[in-house]
């Protein structure tokens, strides 16, 4: 590695931001060990792969959380997904559809009142990202 190289938590901070579209609270490196740990291994590491696009691992770990019934993270994965164009409301909503038969009603019931939630605050702040033909600005 040359000195002018990015660090792995440099990398990774850069990964989590593009990620999360911004819309996301970091630290600086060395405030918290689950942190660090987290941004090098889960961001630099992982996400940073090419055998999958951003879109794929987003809606992989969407099946992850509705399956647990993650009410406030499906949030931070929906507005993601649509402020960086990567699914559309009807897309986010086909999820919850495909999703409650394996992930359980019970689970996923909880996340429609949040998912419309996400998608109204996200057509009444204009939209944000989606250029209207399924794709990002």
């Amino acid at each position: 590695m040359t000195d002018d190289a990015p660090a792995p938590y440099d990398r990774g901070l850069e990964v989590l931001r593009d990620v999360y579209a911004g819309d996301v609270v970091t630290l600086p490196e060395g405030t918290m060990a689950f942190n660090d740990v987290m941004v090098q291994s889960l961001f630099d590491r992982v996400w940073r792969r090419d055998v999958l696009d951003v879109r794929s691992r987003r809606l992989l770990l969407m099946g992850v959380i509705a399956s647990n019934g993650q009410v406030d993270t499906w949030k931070v994965q929906a507005r993601a997904a649509l402020k960086r164009g990567e699914l559309a409301p009807d897309e986010l909503r086909e999820t919850l559809v495909m999703l409650a038969p394996y992930a359980g009603y019970p689970n996923v019931a909880g996340l429609v009142v949040a998912c419309e939630e996400v998608i109204g605050t996200w057509v009444a702040d204009g939209s944000p990202g989606w250029d209207g033909n399924g794709g990002s600005e």
